[in-house]
């Protein structure tokens, strides 16, 4: 699951077809001050089964099982039905939607957050909203991002956060080296970073400075997101209606990459999204934004590199994240619904969470557990694991999880690919894929 982001867009095309009404504006991540009592009309000693799907396979599918076991041994009177859920996790919203027209779905469910708009809109969801204001839930060491995704629309919470990640900057210690440039430091600004990506950038070896994804894939369109954002702009209109990254936020922020690819030409133009991470550990490319799913192809390779927060604009280094979640969703069942709600607390919690992501190079899913002995072990097995984890802070905007992105990914992916390339201007580019984009809004 360490590459969820990348794969959402593939999971939402597979089930395009089922699509489901958007609605609401923009999440908030504001929960009410007072919470509700959790457990009117419940009666917690009863018998109770739960049954959740987990979205994943072989070990973590065998340990999330053994801390439901867990859990189950501490109230005797709860059972939860663990299952995959599917084959793969990118068939989960299929069979999720199939099981609410035959009313046979789980209480809990792995989603990809990019399907969150959607399953609010099922009407099948609980609303978490004043479960999570109960202080001790400490809803608020979830990042920003991952708080937003968990409320789609701003109506309501309708999971908690599952994986957390974000991208950073990696760079190639022997190749900066090699060039004789100092490595990047956390107060980089954007012109820095070009003027370091220009400078370790040598056509006779085909070494590159940085790379980018010209796949036309969602990994085109994210690694966008933070400069879009760190120049002012927004992908969506506040009613999420509009595509609007076509601002002179946009048009700036593809202008400067188009300089690096096109005049500098010391930018890599990956295909296949898999090229750049094989090549940086090669010591053929000295930077590239991405997550925590790198650092173990590095550590295998043996590659010294190092990690930083994104360069900023303004003091401002605005990254982008993808949190999947658990959902919780809604069968009329007061006891049903207060144990997956104790559940899914029990299991986000550090305790369990550093027993669960941590081991797996995933980031902690709370700010808290960075201080703990078990991340800072695996921190010291992954290097830079515990910036990435700090990174967190930045991931101050949430990508839209509105019915239609995919539509919107596409058609931007492909201009921002198209203009990096040398082929056309980054305003006409802009301006031809945010009139797809909100042909699929609409749609």
């Amino acid at each position: 699951m360490k590459k969820s982001v990348k794969t959402a867009a593939l999971a939402i095309v597979a089930a395009t077809g089922l699509m489901l009404t958007a609605c609401g504006s923009g999440a908030t991540g504001d929960t009410p001050e007072t919470p509700a009592d959790p457990t009117a009309g419940v009666d917690t000693t009863a018998p109770v089964t739960i049954q959740w799907w987990t979205g994943q396979a072989d070990e973590a599918h065998t340990l999330l099982k053994g801390l439901a076991d867990e859990f189950m041994k501490e109230h005797s009177n709860v059972t939860i039905d663990v299952q995959q859920g599917a084959s793969s996790t990118e068939e989960l919203l299929q069979k999720m939607t199939a099981g609410f027209a035959a009313n046979k779905y789980p209480d809990i469910s792995y989603a990809f957050g990019s399907w969150a708009s959607e399953l609010e809109s099922s009407e099948r969801t609980l609303d978490l909203t004043d479960f999570v204001a109960d202080p001790a839930v400490d809803w608020q060491s979830f990042s920003a991002a991952a708080r937003g995704t968990a409320q789609p629309t701003g109506n309501k919470v309708i999971g908690f956060p599952a994986v957390v990640d974000n991208i950073s900057l990696l760079y190639n210690k022997t190749v900066f080296d090699k060039a004789g440039v100092d490595y990047p430091t956390a107060d980089w600004t954007w012109d820095d970073f070009r003027a370091a990506a220009k400078a370790t950038t040598d056509a006779s070896t085909q070494t590159f400075g940085y790379a980018y994804s010209v796949s036309g894939s969602e990994e085109t369109t994210w690694q966008f997101w933070p400069h879009l954002w760190q120049n002012g702009g927004d992908v969506l209109s506040p009613d999420n209606k509009t595509a609007t990254f076509n601002s002179q936020a946009g048009v700036d922020a593809l202008t400067f990459l188009r300089g690096m690819a096109v005049d500098d030409k010391s930018v890599y133009l990956d295909q296949t999204d898999t090229k750049f991470g094989q090549l940086f550990c090669a010591d053929r490319i000295a930077m590239i934004t991405s997550g925590p799913w790198e650092l173990f192809d590095l550590k295998q390779a043996g590659t010294k590199y190092g990690v930083v927060q994104l360069p900023g604009t303004n003091g401002t280094h605005t990254t982008v994240s993808g949190p999947d979640l658990w959902v919780l969703l809604d069968h009329q069942d007061a006891n049903r619904a207060y144990w997956s709600q104790q559940f899914i607390n029990w299991l986000t919690s550090p305790d369990q969470d550093e027993r669960w992501n941590i081991p797996y190079g995933n980031l902690p899913l709370r700010t808290s557990e960075m201080e703990s002995d078990a991340f800072k072990k695996q921190a010291e097995e992954m290097p830079g694991l515990d910036v990435m984890a700090k990174n967190a802070v930045n991931a101050t905007k949430t990508r839209p999880t509105v019915a239609g992105y995919v539509g919107l990914s596409q058609a931007i992916a492909e201009g921002i690919g198209n203009v990096l390339q040398g082929n056309g201007d980054p305003k006409t580019a802009l301006d031809d894929a945010a009139n797809q984009a909100n042909q699929a809004l609409s749609e």
